[in-house]
């Protein structure tokens, strides 16, 4: 089973919940429809690595997100997390109707930096992802169409949470094909304080 990092311990979730189209300006930029119901998938324990991957069965594209980690009812720490998607598969997917496991669940597919404990989640909170300098991603839980405490509510109404699971609270525009030798700078920031920073080189 693969832990994550908690201030100066490590927890070992049971799965990564997963939400999808949470923000607009991505929905747009992948031409998808705005989904009546929040979307949501799963990650299991082994989809956490800790390799930045340009490849796994075909090119992989990135997708960085605000992570909380649930305990006892509520959401109690922040990281910042990459989503590693096959999109070429994901697309074939979701052409013939079919769930997007093989193409978001596999090994490795889910990053996360250390994670650090919140009181409670600012509307200012925003995710930032810097690629070889540049400034590529960047969204705020107030950009977000689903709140943490909405997904969190919609989560709890259909499975359970266990302590220690993580939830990705979904990507907002910029995401990209992930090239070999790059370099990924991710951040969570707060009122323009850098909260969080960690650096993967993709391989």
């Amino acid at each position: 089973m693969r832990s994550v990092k908690v201030e100066q311990g490590y927890i070992t979730p049971s799965k990564v919940v997963c939400v999808g189209r949470n923000y607009a300006e991505h929905i747009s930029e992948l031409e998808n429809e705005v989904p009546d119901n929040m979307v949501i998938f799963i990650k299991p324990n082994a989809a956490i690595g800790v390799q930045l991957l340009a490849f796994h069965q075909e090119g992989l594209h990135y997708e960085t997100e605000l992570c909380f980690l649930y305990r006892q009812g509520k959401f109690c720490a922040v990281a910042v997390g990459l989503d590693l998607t096959k999109r070429a598969l994901q697309s074939k997917l979701k052409t013939q109707g079919l769930p997007w496991e093989r193409a978001k669940a596999f090994s490795g597919s889910a990053l996360f930096s250390d994670f650090i404990s919140i009181d409670f989640i600012d509307q200012e909170l925003t995710v930032a992802l810097d690629i070889n300098g540049t400034r590529r991603q960047t969204g705020s839980v107030a950009m977000m169409l689903h709140s943490p405490q909405e997904i969190l509510k919609e989560i709890l109404s259909f499975i359970d949470l266990e302590d220690g699971d993580i939830v990705m609270t979904g990507t907002p525009a910029g995401v990209g094909e992930i090239v070999t030798g790059d370099h990924f700078k991710a951040q969570v920031l707060l009122a323009g304080e850098t909260l969080i920073s960690i650096d993967w080189q993709a391989r």
